[in-house]
This record gives C-alpha cells, structure tokens and sequence, in this order.
C-alpha cells in the first residue's frame, strides 16, 4: 500500500500513514515523462560512487536500513529504530536506520551503497532493481493481502460517474514515482485513449502532486481538486468520519498491484540476504502488531521474488521509462 517506501508507500506507494498536510499541492511544471527526471536524478546524485571503492559484502558496523519518507519524520524515525532493534535481535547484526528525504533518495542510497536494506513501493523497487541491481527481500502484508489496487476518486456530490467525465477536471497525484498514485492510473488513462503522449495535462485541465496519500484524499474532500489517485484503501484509512467517506466514491480501479516490501542492495552477501530475509518473515502480528501499525500500518511480511513485479516494469515501459 508502498511503501513503500507506501507504493501506497511502501505505503512504501502504498497504505502507509502520513502526516504531510502541512505540505502545499504541487503543481505539475514538469515535462512529460515524469519519471526520466527521477531517473536522471538518481544517476546524477549517484555519479559520485562510480569508479569508487566497493562497499563490502556487509559493513562492520553491520547494516544500514533506510526508510521511505512516509509520516511525520521525527515519528517515524522513532519506530523505525525499534523496527530496526527487532532485526538485530533476529539476526544477530547491528542495524542502523535512517529517513530517506524522498522516494528518489531511497534508489540512491541503494544505488551507491550507501544503504545495505531499505523499504521500496512497487514503482521505486523497479526502477531500484533496474538502476541500482537491488534485490526484493519481502512483501508487505497489508489486512492479510500483498497486493492492492489504485483508484481514481471524486466526490460524490459532483456527479461524475465515469473516467470520461473528467476531462478538463483537476486531478491530484501522490507522487511521480507512486505505483498506486501516478503509475499504475496513468497507465489505466493511457490504455483509455483518455491521456496522449503520456501527458496528463493533454486530458486534465490541472495536474498537481500531493505528496502524500493522507493529503490528496484532503484536498479531494475539501474541493481543491475534482479527482485523486490513491490506493484502493486510501478513503477507508484516511477518513475516520462516516460522513466524509460517504462522500468520496471512486470511478475507475486498476488491476491488482504487488505489495511494497524490502529491498537489498547489490552486492549484499547471500548468508546475509537469508538471515535478513528469515528475521523479517518472523516480524509478523500478532506478536509485533503494534510496531507494524506504527511502522506502515502493515500486517507483516511475505516471501516475494523479482518476477512478482513484472507487471509494474511493464506498467513502466508503458510510461516510456527506459534503462540508462
């Protein structure tokens, strides 16, 4: 639901709790294809470790996991360190966590190796694996599944019943490089014939990103935009009030999406990747349910392997993202 890093990120993507209302809508300035930029980025940011001293099989001060931007920082952070005092207790290696500053910085910190684990949505695992040669670790659980959907969402009061009667409406996105909130609908918007030339301005009359799911789903609600792209569990944990997500109904859904989880960097020994991958298998509920809630509102973890996110690389494709 990520990270997601939501990827609902991851609710990393998807549903992970955020608190970034204080944050203002972004418009859309940018050109199409969104997500070159991210890439561009990464690499740009990433140009510093090339031809540099490889990271060893695994640092001696053991592990680094870097946690994809999701709620308040500082709360997060604090979970994130007990989540990360969990797995040293598992696996018998120190873990130290950090906050990435953005789901750009997260394939960053895996493409230079500066981060020996860090949680991925869908959309960012993709481009990590392909940018970065990560590796999937695990799934998130999320209410028993590893897998979601993202829907297109509009007030009930405005009458609109389909897809098609939005054009030259305001749509909010989440972010770029969201499965659930960019990806995954833009996709559905193509295959439409509703979107040309991967432009959504050529179907929208405004085009802004959120930031963060728990904000989209605000300024839906309060009517600063006609229409939202979130996960499909987006009004249910949002809007605790009855009355509001009464209000919010949805008008197209996309086919299921997997789950985010946990990512590897490249280069991470396998006696390592197993241990950490059994130590998180372990981190389920009932046992460490009220870390998980805190951590991303998740459930737990499922084993999962590259071929899971195929359908997202080609969701990708289709977006025109191309290896660098």
């Amino acid at each position: 639901m990520t990270s997601t890093v939501h990827s609902r990120a991851p609710r990393p993507a998807g549903p992970q709790p955020r608190d970034d209302r204080r944050r203002a809508l972004r418009p859309m300035v940018h050109s199409p294809p969104v997500i070159p930029r991210i890439l561009g980025l990464v690499a740009l940011c990433a140009l510093a470790s090339i031809g540099g001293a490889a990271r060893p099989a695994r640092g001696a001060d053991g592990l680094h996991l870097v946690l994809t931007p999701s709620q308040k920082p500082t709360d997060l952070m604090a979970t994130g360190e007990e989540f990360g005092k969990v797995i040293a207790q598992l696996t018998g290696i120190p873990v130290r966590v950090t906050v990435a500053s953005d789901y750009a910085a997260v394939i960053e910190a895996l493409r230079n190796r500066t981060a020996d684990l860090a949680f991925v949505h869908p959309g960012g695992y993709v481009l990590a694996s392909r940018e970065a040669k990560a590796r999937i670790v695990v799934r998130n659980l999320w209410h028993g599944k590893s897998s979601f959907t993202s829907r297109i969402y509009v007030r009930r009061e405005a009458g609109l019943k389909t897809l098609e009667a939005l054009r030259g409406k305001t749509i909010a996105f989440i972010d770029p490089a969201s499965s659930s909130g960019y990806i995954y609908p833009m996709v559905l918007l193509i295959q439409r014939g509703l979107v040309k030339n991967r432009d959504p301005k050529t179907f929208f009359r405004e085009v802004v990103f959120a930031g963060a799911h728990d904000a989209g789903m605000r300024a839906l609600l309060n009517g600063h935009v006609d229409a939202l792209a979130s996960f499909d569990m987006a009004r249910e944990q949002y809007l605790s009030d009855p009355a509001e997500r009464e209000r919010i109904v949805f008008v197209a859904e996309t086919p299921e999406i997997p789950e985010a989880g946990i990512a590897a960097r490249d280069g991470l020994d396998a006696a390592t990747f197993a241990k950490v991958r059994a130590a998180l298998l372990q981190i389920r509920a009932p046992a460490y349910a009220a870390l998980l809630k805190r951590l991303y509102e998740i459930d737990g973890f499922a084993p999962a392997e590259d071929r899971d996110y195929d359908p997202v690389r080609a969701a990708i494709e289709l977006l025109g993202v191309r290896p660098r």
